[in-house]
């Protein structure tokens, strides 16, 4: 049995700027707190992302559109990935970030629910605004 977890955000921000920070390593780690990270650009490439905390591979990269990547805690289960999905809408000088995260393995989302608000969209909402 798995769960999902999805949650919507607005940033004052472009699709384009709010896509540049998920998919590079240094605005990515200047935004989260400066944790070592590494992104590649490319589908199919690989990241890791707090310091290692956080791994996995970019499946689907649409600039400025959809990001899709294969996602997982290190400390979970080796080979047990969940799929996480960023989708970048523009909503005027805004930006309307539609997220969903699926395959999550049981009793893992009551933890995955708040981190991505506490290590991703506040730390983003601060450094975009």
């Amino acid at each position: 049995m798995s769960a999902s977890i999805h949650q919507e955000v607005t940033f004052k921000a472009s699709p384009s700027r709010i896509y540049e920070v998920l998919t590079n390593a240094d605005p990515f780690s200047a935004a989260t707190g400066g944790a070592p990270t590494e992104i590649s650009p490319e589908a199919g490439g690989s990241f890791s992302c707090f310091g290692g905390h956080i791994v996995g591979r970019n499946i689907e990269l649409v600039p400025n559109q959809r990001i899709v990547q294969a996602w997982r805690p290190a400390r979970w289960e080796e080979g047990v990935y969940s799929i996480v999905k960023f989708e970048l809408k523009e909503q005027g000088s805004e930006t309307l970030l539609i997220f969903d995260h699926t395959g999550i393995p049981e009793g893992q989302s009551e933890h995955l629910a708040p981190g991505w608000k506490d290590n991703y969209w506040t730390p983003l909402e601060k450094y975009l605004a």
